[in-house]
């Protein structure tokens, strides 16, 4: 029986009549002979004839016998072949995809995603950024969490201050989550450990290389935690098991891209957010971007890691529900992780006494009330908890060297773009 076989698989099968099937790569016309690139998930493939051929993004179906062909991309092509068209396209891509570089600026390729996905080279950072999120779940499981899935419509603005889109939900106000952050907390109240893999949507006007509207945010919750280092300990598993699944599942795409991947120190070296200050000899409530930058200079030169984590960010520039130091009035046990220059990761131990709510909110001058639902969580016991939220499409950014977010985004929303 005649059955598929993937580009890739095609040098197993030398000397046997077998089938592929995928989109017409490229053509290449010689007097006597013809070859036919065929692509598909795995990879290209070749066939030699001397017939007619389909144009270019034509769906294609090839019958032939597997011959060795050291010239031939896996090293063996198909002859003899028997090409059924199964689709063709009616008008040609926005720019040739078989070219090895990109021949076409990034707004030209965002117009038009649907065809211009398919380049090798703009797929390869789609396919490192699956496989991330494949990694983040096998470790997160490994460890004991629990796969959640929570709402993306809320009735309530107020989860951290940012902006937030608004929606008609059936002649009744409501938003879209900023983030999974209240039901999380509570899901460790059911699980104790918990993730999701989900979108989180921002309304905040940013026009820049790293913003989105919506972006992919990788959580994670865990209770009976000692303090916010258990928290870090954590992250480190997730991100080592990211980095080996990208390593494992999408090689290709590394090699494609010339991505180099970063090793992941037993220990990420911290430091305190006092000692970076210092360090960089700026006094500001939060981190800069050109701190960030220097501190992980700092990182890869005193300690050989590509990761750095920055500790104890003063209790204002967190979210009310994070957990204070208690040795440093005023400073939290709250962490940032930077990679290559880059705040990827934010993170620390939550408030988890119903009390320690209320007085946060007062101390905030807040009312408790807007928050009504999310309190009741801590209203039957909680245990010590904390977690973290990754931004996959800065974690691949960072990861392919892409200068703009959007470049490893398949259909980005942001301030100006909506479609498609």
């Amino acid at each position: 029986m005649i059955s598929r076989v993937l580009s890739a698989e095609l040098a197993e099968h030398a000397g046997q009549r077998v089938t592929i099937a995928g989109w017409v790569h490229r053509r290449r016309l010689l007097k006597s002979v013809s070859f036919l690139v065929v692509r598909d998930r795995s990879g290209l493939a070749q066939a030699v004839t001397a017939g007619d051929l389909p144009a270019e993004e034509s769906v294609v179906q090839v019958t032939g016998r597997v011959t060795v062909n050291p010239q031939a991309p896996g090293g063996a092509e198909l002859t003899e072949p028997e090409i059924e068209l199964l689709s063709w396209p009616v008008e040609p891509p926005p720019f040739d995809l078989f070219r090895p570089v990109v021949a076409a600026t990034l707004p030209t390729v965002l117009d038009h995603a649907p065809a211009a996905l398919r380049h090798p080279a703009l797929r390869a950072p789609l396919e490192i950024s699956a496989a991330s999120v494949a990694g983040f779940r096998a470790a997160l499981d490994r460890l004991g969490f629990t796969e959640v899935h929570t709402p993306k419509i809320v009735a309530s603005a107020t989860e951290s201050g940012a902006n937030v889109f608004g929606i008609d939900y059936f002649g009744r106000p409501a938003y879209l989550a900023q983030s999974p952050q209240f039901y999380k907390q509570a899901m460790v109240g059911v699980f104790e450990r918990v993730y999701e893999v989900g979108p989180v949507f921002r309304a905040e006007p940013h026009d820049t290389v790293r913003h989105l509207a919506q972006y992919t945010s990788l959580d994670a919750e865990l209770g009976f935690v000692r303090d916010h280092r258990d928290v870090m300990a954590v992250l480190r598993e997730a991100v080592a098991g990211m980095l080996e699944s990208v390593r494992e599942r999408a090689a290709p795409a590394v090699d494609l891209l010339g991505a180099e991947l970063p090793g992941v120190p037993d220990e990420i070296p911290a430091i305190h957010f006092t000692e970076a200050q210092r360090m960089t000899g700026e006094d500001e409530p939060d981190l800069s971007p050109a701190q960030e930058r220097w501190l992980s200079e700092w990182a890869l030169k005193e300690h050989g890691s590509e990761f750095l984590f920055v500790t104890g960010y003063p209790m204002a520039k967190r979210p009310f529900y994070t957990h204070p130091d208690p040795g440093r009035p005023g400073y939290s046990n709250g962490f940032d992780l930077l990679f290559r220059g880059l705040e990827l990761v934010t993170g620390g131990q939550r408030l988890h006494r119903h009390q320690d709510y209320l007085d946060a909110l007062a101390a905030r001058g807040e009312s408790a009330e807007p928050y009504e639902g999310y309190l009741r969580t801590f209203a039957y016991g909680m245990p010590p908890h904390g977690g973290f939220a990754i931004g996959l499409e800065r974690w691949t950014a960072r990861l392919t060297g892409a200068a703009n977010i959007r470049q490893v985004t398949a259909f980005p929303r942001d301030l100006h773009r909506l479609t498609p």
